[in-house]
C-alpha cells in the first residue's frame, strides 16, 4: 500500500493546451480569430486560475527578491545603517547556528540518558548479532536511541576487541549505524512544515540521505553476508600496513561547543559499552558523570589462596603457618574533583534528566532552526543571492560540468570533518536546502561527501586506540569507509543511477500535500520497522524469511505493475491498467488525510481555540480562489462568439506566457 502510494507521484502528468497565444496559427495579424478557426476547451483556462502560478514546479529555486531600496538610493544615513544592520544579523545568524549545534550535541545526550541502557541491552545478545539482518536493525535501532554512529561505533568496537564479537559480524551494525545516524536531519526538516513548498524541498533534502543508505544496505548487506567482501577487503589493507598507533583525533568543533555542552550535562559513556560487555556492575552506574577529575592507584595487596598451585607464575607466594599466600594487584578509584554541570548536584535518576534535556534541546532547537531560516530569508537577497546560488549550485563549463559533483562530495566530506558529525553538517543544509539556497542535486553529493567525512574522523580515533584494540578498531573504521565508498559508486557517477534523489523528490510530494505523512515515514523506518525485524529474527530465521519474502515479492510486483502502467500500460490485463479496482484506502491517501484532518479538527475544538483561527484563514483563502475562478469563467475565451474578437485577458495571457 505504500509503494503504491509513493509510486504514484512519479507518473506524467497529462498535456492540455493553454490559449491562441502559443497558436499563431489560430489568429489573423489583428489578433482576431478567424472564423473557422478551433475554439479552445473551456477548462484550459480554468485550469491556470486553479494552479497557482508560484507552485506551477515547486522544485525550482524561489528568487529571493530584494523588496528594500537601492544601495545607490540611501543616503549616507542608510548605507551605516543597512552596514549595521548587516552586521548584526551575521553575528545573530553565528550565535543561533552555535546553538543549533549546540543543542543537537545536548539533544545526543539526552537520547544516551533515556535510552542508553536499553541500547547497551540490546548488543549484549551476541547470539542474535550473529545474523546480520538482526545486526543491521541493531545497529539502527541503537543509534536512533543514542542519537550518535559514533558512540553505537565505539561499543561494536569494545564488543570486538573484549571478544565478544567477532569482526564479520560486526559489519551490519556499522551499516545500521550508517542509516541511523540520518533521523537527526530528518527531525530538523520537520520543523519546517509550515511553509509547504520549503517542507517539500527541506523533507527531500533530508530523506536523500536515508534513501542512499537503504539503497545501499540493499545492495551491499546480501553481498557482504556471502561473500564477506568488506571483511576481507579491510583484513587485506590490516595486514599490508604495519600500522601504529597515533594521537587522537583532533578536536575542532568540540573545542567551541563543549564549554556549553559540558555546563548543561556531562555523561559517562563507557557504561553503556560496560553494560554491552557484560559487566553487571555497570547496569547500577548513572550514566550522568558526577567526578570529572579521578585518578586511580593500582597496589598490592597480600591475600590468601587455597595453595602454592593457585599462585600466578611470577607472583610471589610463600606459606606462612597453615595459610598459602600471594599479591594481587588492586586498581582503586579516588574521585578528586566535582564536575560543574547543571545536574551534578541534582539527586534524579537518568530517565528524568533525559526527558529534561529532552524537552529543552528540542525547543532550542525549534527556536534556533526557526531563527535562522528567518534570518537568511532576510540576508540572502537582491545579489548576494545571486552569488551564493551561482556558487553553490553552477555547475562547470562543459566539458567539466562532472567534476562539480565530485568536487561537492570532497566540499561535504571536509566541512564534516571540521565539524566531526555527519549530523551536525547535513541538518544544517536541511534549511538551506529548504529555503532554496541550495538545490536538491546539489545537497545530494554534500550529503555523500558527509558520509565520508564522517568515516575519516572514525579512522583518526581508532589510531589512538591501544595496542590490543588497534586491530579491530581500525577494521571496523575501515569497513565504514568502504561500505560507503562502494554506495558512492553504486549511485552517484552514472546519472542514470542517481535513484535516491528521484525517490525524495517523490516523497517530499507525497508529504508536502499531506504532512502528517512525514511523522508516519519516521516511525515507520527508523522504529516499527527495525523493531518488527528484530522481533522476527528473535523468533528464528525461519519466521524472518516466511514473513520478509511474501512482503518483498509483493512490492516488486507493485513496482513493475506501476512501472508498466506508466510506460506501457498496453501490456497489462485491463483490470490491473490502474488501481481503482482496490478499495480507495489502499491505493489514495486521501481517505486517511480525511480520518487525521477529522482527528485534529476534534483536537482542536477541544483542546486549542487557535485551530479555529487557521481553519478560519484557510476558509478566507479558499472563498478567494473561488471567487477568482469565477470571475475568469466570464473572460475565458472559449466562450466569446465568432465575431467578436478573440482577446484573451490580461491575466490569461500573462499566465500562458508562463
Amino acid at each position: 500500500q505504500l509503494v503504491v502510494w509513493f509510486l504514484e507521484d512519479c507518473r506524467p502528468l497529462p498535456y492540455k493546451a493553454t490559449s491562441t497565444h502559443n497558436y499563431p496559427n489560430l489568429t489573423d495579424d489583428a489578433g482576431k480569430a478567424p472564423k473557422d478557426s478551433v475554439v479552445l476547451s473551456a477548462y484550459s483556462t480554468m485550469d491556470l486560475v486553479d494552479k497557482d502560478l508560484d507552485e506551477d514546479d515547486p522544485w525550482n529555486l524561489p528568487e529571493l527578491q530584494d523588496t528594500g531600496l537601492k544601495w545607490s538610493e540611501l543616503d549616507a544615513k542608510g548605507k551605516v545603517m543597512r552596514v549595521l544592520t548587516s552586521i548584526v544579523k551575521f553575528i545573530l545568524l553565528v550565535g543561533f547556528l552555535y546553538m543549533f549545534v549546540c543543542s543537537l550535541d545536548v539533544l545526543s545526550s539526552a537520547f544516551q540518558l533515556v535510552g542508553g541502557k536499553a541500547a547497551g541491552d540490546i548488543f549484549q545478545d551476541n547470539a542474535v548479532l550473529s545474523n546480520p539482518v538482526a545486526g543491521l536493525v541493531i545497529g539502527v535501532l541503537v543509534t536512533v536511541l543514542v542519537q550518535s554512529s559514533s558512540t553505537s561505533s565505539s561499543i561494536v568496537v569494545s564488543m570486538v576487541s573484549s571478544g565478544l564479537l567477532e569482526v564479520q559480524s560486526a559489519v551490519p551494525v556499522i551499516m545500521g549505524a550508517n542509516i541511523g545516524t540520518s533521523v537527526t536531519n530528518t527531525i530538523v526538516a520537520m520543523m519546517q512544515a509550515g511553509d509547504r513548498n520549503e517542507f517539500r524541498r527541506a523533507f527531500a533534502g533530508a530523506t536523500v540521505h536515508d534513501f542512499f543508505n537503504w539503497l545501499s544496505v540493499l545492495i551491499l548487506l546480501p553481498l557482504e553476508a556471502a561473500t564477506g567482501v568488506l571483511y576481507k577487503l579491510t583484513k587485506i589493507v590490516i595486514d599490508s600496513f604495519n600500522i601504529q598507533g597515533g594521537d587522537n583525533a583532533p578536536d575542532l568543533l568540540n573545542v567551541i561547543t563543549d564549554p556549553l555542552t559540558s555546563a548543561i550535562i556531562e555523561l559517562d559513556k563507557t557504561v553503556i559499552s560496560d553494560i554491552a560487555t557484560g559487566d553487571p556492575a555497570a547496569r547500577n552506574k548513572s550514566l550522568i558523570k558526577i567526578w570529572c577529575k579521578t585518578e586511580k592507584i593500582t597496589t598490592l595487596l597480600n591475600i590468601t589462596v587455597p595453595s602454592a598451585a593457585n599462585c600466578t607464575t611470577g607472583v610471589p607466594c610463600w606459606e606462612e603457618g597453615n595459610k598459602t599466600w600471594t599479591q594481587i594487584n588492586v586498581t582503586e578509584t579516588i574521585n578528586l574533583e566535582r564536575c560543574n554541570h547543571i545536574f551534578a548536584y541534582a539527586n534524579l535518576p537518568d530517565l528524568a534528566v533525559g526527558l529534561i534535556l529532552l524537552a529543552l534541546s528540542l525547543l532550542i532547537l525549534c527556536t534556533c532552526l526557526i531563527l535562522i531560516v528567518k534570518l537568511l530569508n532576510s540576508m540572502l537577497k537582491g545579489q548576494v543571492a545571486v552569488v551564493i546560488k551561482k556558487v553553490l549550485n553552477t555547475d562547470f563549463p562543459f566539458p567539466f560540468g562532472w567534476v562539480t559533483g565530485y568536487i561537492a562530495i570532497l566540499v561535504g566530506a571536509g566541512m564534516t570533518f571540521i565539524v566531526q558529525s555527519s549530523s551536525v553538517f547535513t541538518s544544517a543544509i536541511t534549511p538551506l536546502v529548504g529555503i532554496g539556497v541550495i538545490s536538491l542535486e546539489r545537497a545530494y553529493p554534500l550529503t555523500l561527501g558527509s558520509n565520508i567525512g564522517t568515516t575519516t574522523t572514525a579512522i583518526l580515533a581508532a589510531m589512538a586506540a591501544p595496542g590490543e584494540t588497534l586491530a579491530n578498531s581500525l577494521q571496523i573504521a575501515l569497513c565504514h569507509f568502504f561500505f560507503n565508498i562502494a554506495g558512492i559508486l553504486l549511485w552517484y557517477p552514472i546519472p542514470f543511477t542517481r535513484i535516491p534523489i528521484r525517490l525524495a523528490r517523490a516523497l517530499g510530494n507525497r508529504t508536502a500535500n499531506y504532512r502528517w505523512f512525514a511523522a508516519i515515514y519516521l516511525l515507520l523506518c527508523f522504529f516499527l520497522m527495525p523493531l518488527t525485524i528484530l522481533g522476527l529474527s528473535l523468533a528464528g530465521w525461519q519466521a524472518l524469511v516466511g514473513v520478509a519474502v511474501p512482503i518483498v515479492v509483493l512490492a516488486i510486483f507493485i513496482i513493475i505493475v506501476n512501472l508498466m502502467q506508466t510506460r506501457c500500460p498496453r501490456y497489462l490485463p485491463s483490470r490491473l491498467r490502474n488501481w481503482d479496482f482496490l478499495p480507495r484506502p489502499l491505493h489514495s491517501m486521501a481517505p486517511w488525510d480525511g480520518v487525521v484532518m477529522s482527528g485534529m479538527a476534534f483536537c482542536g475544538t477541544r483542546c486549542c481555540c487557535c485551530c479555529k483561527c487557521c481553519q478560519k484563514t484557510e476558509d478566507e483563502e479558499k472563498g478567494g480562489k473561488e471567487r477568482k475562478k469565477s470571475q475568469e469563467m466570464y473572460d475565458n475565451p472559449a466562450l466569446t462568439r465568432d465575431d467578436e474578437p478573440l482577446e484573451a485577458p490580461k491575466e490569461t495571457v500573462k499566465a500562458t506566457q508562463l
